[in-house]
């Protein structure tokens, strides 16, 4: 099967996957009790004034007529207005999105950085107390909840410790640097506003240790079983016969072979970490698109709520699709399973 034809297909498969998610979220935003017309109309407020503001939101609609119309507006780019910030909800996007993206990428990061690592040293010392630790230290990542976590490093570094900022993006009467990404870091970094780098980063820490260490333990398991799988080789054995250093052998040889199947993995987990951004955003106040579709979930904000799932569910399955299309460069063999 050649790639072009791997390509549609994985194409395809990904339109009906999105167009899974839509009719599904559009199915549950629509069954959760409440009115979103009585809230945004008020307690107070007519049941006349009620009645207009749901003909005007399309509300009193039947729900094939509500979605048929979704459908038609998003086919044009356009994801409605958020009932909450009167908004459109692609500017509320635009502005959210760069703060979690933001928090993931350094989320995983923290995660590869340190749990590859890991991996390796638990799989040379296969059997070892090191091995022990790194494996206890990896139950742990995985078992621990994200709330929880955080929680515990907000009480420690903030409260106790004093040594790291506990929520938003900046202090309190600190610009945000020239937008260009949206990310504070890097646009600071970008236009070299040091002090705010600095501050931005120090805000970042809590809320990426807490998401990053949830998957470090996935992927430190998943480095040490390539990495034994791959050190039992014939061409490992032939390298240390042939007298090539232990360095050369795991970082050059090793590493690099188990680091293939670890592809997939590294790309659905940052898939994973937009979706877990939801809770840690919610705790350190950070503010993108988990905290924004907490509180439109709260307020019943169907257009928001949909333009979320629509906008997460297309980043996860473009990612999907560049794992994919980056695992078979890697391995020319998968092309045969297509």
């Amino acid at each position: 099967m050649s790639l072009l034809q791997i390509l549609i297909r994985r194409l395809m498969l990904a339109t009906l996957v999105i167009f899974g998610v839509i009719v599904v979220t559009f199915i549950i935003s629509r069954l959760i009790p409440g009115d979103p017309a009585r809230l945004m109309a008020g307690e107070h407020a007519s049941q006349e004034t009620v009645q207009h503001l749901r003909h005007v939101l399309g509300l009193d609609r039947s729900l094939p007529v509500q979605f048929a119309v979704y459908l038609s507006k998003l086919s044009h780019g356009d994801l409605g207005v958020s009932i909450r910030t009167e908004r459109p909800v692609s500017e509320d996007l635009e502005r959210f999105l760069p703060a979690t993206i933001e928090l993931s990428v350094a989320a995983l990061l923290f995660a590869v950085l340190t749990g590859v690592p890991l991996g390796v040293v638990s799989a040379v010392y296969k059997d070892t107390w090191i091995d022990q630790a790194a494996r206890a230290l990896s139950v742990v990542g995985i078992s621990m909840p994200a709330f929880w976590l955080g929680l515990l490093l907000l009480d420690l570094f903030y409260n106790w410790l004093g040594i790291l900022p506990g929520t938003g993006r900046l202090d309190e009467g600190l610009s945000a640097p020239p937008r260009i990404t949206g990310m504070f870091t890097v646009d600071a970094l970008l236009t070299g506003e040091w002090a705010t780098w600095r501050n931005a980063l120090s805000h970042l820490a809590l809320p990426a240790l807490t998401l990053g260490f949830v998957n470090l333990g996935i992927i430190m398991r998943q480095i040490r079983s390539a990495m034994i799988e791959v050190l039992q080789e014939d061409y490992i054995r032939t390298a240390r016969a042939g007298g090539l250093s232990p360095a050369t052998i795991i970082l050059g040889h090793a590493l690099r072979n188990a680091m293939i199947p670890s592809v997939t993995m590294l790309g659905l987990l940052f898939g994973d970490l937009l979706y877990g951004a939801v809770l840690t955003e919610t705790i350190f106040a950070w503010p993108g698109m988990g905290n924004y579709v907490i509180q439109s979930i709260s307020f019943l904000d169907f257009p928001s709520i949909m333009g979320f799932a629509v906008v997460a569910s297309l980043v996860y399955v473009l990612l999907n699709l560049a794992v994919d299309l980056s695992y078979m460069a890697l391995d020319p063999q998968i092309r045969e399973i297509g």
